[in-house]
């Protein structure tokens, strides 16, 4: 906490972190100088996740986990400035905010980075929703994306450990174009939400490469290719081209600066850096100084992770995958773990425990 005495002036250059969870968004507030954390925040979603139904009582079936995006501006509105006051410091010290999310979250959007469900002829439409990393009813689309893949040989595949998962960009895309046709036609640019709210803040949509990589097939500079895509379903063959497909930023540089938009929604000095999105899990290795090849990081949270930086590039069967500079530049970023894992402990301890234990 900074108290303004001579150990935490209150005076020094900050960043402000947003990390985007599954049920919360959380604020921190760090100087510049020594990575010193001076101050944070949460604020819940009011939405929370939506595995049961729609705001207006639309029933789900089993495996959606969808969310509101105004929630997340919720966050910049409520824990951003919470964290500022919390760290007693001025505004005008920050010089920069940089954000991370769950991934691979993604939402259809317009060109101008609205989303689709907030059009009021979609608000009683699951697909025009965000599709939360957990949203798992696009496990048929995932396994035909595996087993095309492996039937072509599509190099791509064995970067991911020979499967790609139902929660990832392609799948959750394909589970729409052919369950809501008409919302896949009005969907303008599917959009990780990582990027999405770097857009709201900065006013420029930007792909980031670490999303890119490990959630949209993105190697070696290309998507899957649009024979492979038409040979799945002859309408997703344009998807990467007309829907996907935009400039891929790189990881710790900026994006843009902040809008007067976001600069009234957070308190922060309109004009300020904004840097390229982040997946929550990838972040974290050079935060806890895992910057040298070979050293691991397991992350534990809704999710466990494991995140690992090498100069070497090999093929390991079961990987979420390997991505040039997915983690670090210049270096080959290695993606394990287990999804879920969290919650499936959080429910064990809800329902297998006695009451007592409690």
């Amino acid at each position: 906490m900074n108290t303004g005495d001579e150990e935490y002036p209150n005076s020094e250059p900050c960043v402000v972190g947003v990390d985007f969870g599954t049920l919360s968004g959380r604020a921190v507030v760090v100087r510049v100088r020594d990575g010193a954390e001076l101050g944070t925040a949460e604020h819940a979603y009011g939405h929370a996740v939506l595995d049961r139904e729609l705001p207006d009582g639309t029933r789900l079936p089993p495996d959606w986990a969808l969310q509101v995006p105004s929630d997340y501006i919720d966050v910049l509105r409520e824990a951003v400035p919470a964290a500022l006051a919390a760290a007693g410091i001025r505004p005008e010290q920050v010089v920069g905010i940089g954000t991370d999310f769950t991934a691979c979250t993604v939402l259809p959007v317009l060109s101008d980075g609205t989303p689709l469900c907030e059009l009021p002829e979609y608000g009683a439409r699951p697909h025009a929703y965000v599709k939360l990393w957990r949203h798992h009813a696009a496990q048929g689309q995932a396994d035909r994306i595996n087993a095309l893949a492996a039937e072509r040989k599509e190099p791509w595949l064995e970067r991911y450990g020979g499967k790609i998962s139902s929660e990832w960009e392609f799948a959750k895309a394909l589970q729409v174009l052919e369950e809501d046709p008409e919302i896949y036609r009005r969907t303008e640019r599917w959009v990780e939400a990582a990027d999405w709210i770097v857009w709201r803040l900065c006013g420029r949509y930007v792909r980031n490469a670490c999303t890119a990589g490990y959630k949209g097939q993105y190697q070696d500079g290309r998507y899957p290719s649009r024979d492979y895509l038409a040979a799945l379903n002859p309408g997703f063959a344009d998807f990467v081209t007309d829907k996907l497909e935009h400039p891929i930023g790189q990881l710790g540089d900026a994006a843009g600066t902040l809008t007067a938009e976001a600069a009234a929604w957070t308190g922060l000095p309109e004009g300020i850096a904004v840097c390229v999105g982040n997946v929550d899990a990838h972040v974290t290795a050079p935060a806890a100084g895992a910057v040298e090849p070979g050293q691991m990081v397991a992350i534990m949270g809704t999710s466990t992770c494991h995140v690992m930086s090498s100069d070497q590039h090999g093929v390991v069967p079961g990987m979420c995958g390997v991505v040039d500079g997915g983690i670090l530049p210049g270096l080959w970023g290695y993606e394990a773990g287990q999804s879920g894992v969290g919650d499936i402990f959080a429910w064990f301890v809800r329902t297998g425990f006695p009451a007592a234990y409690a």
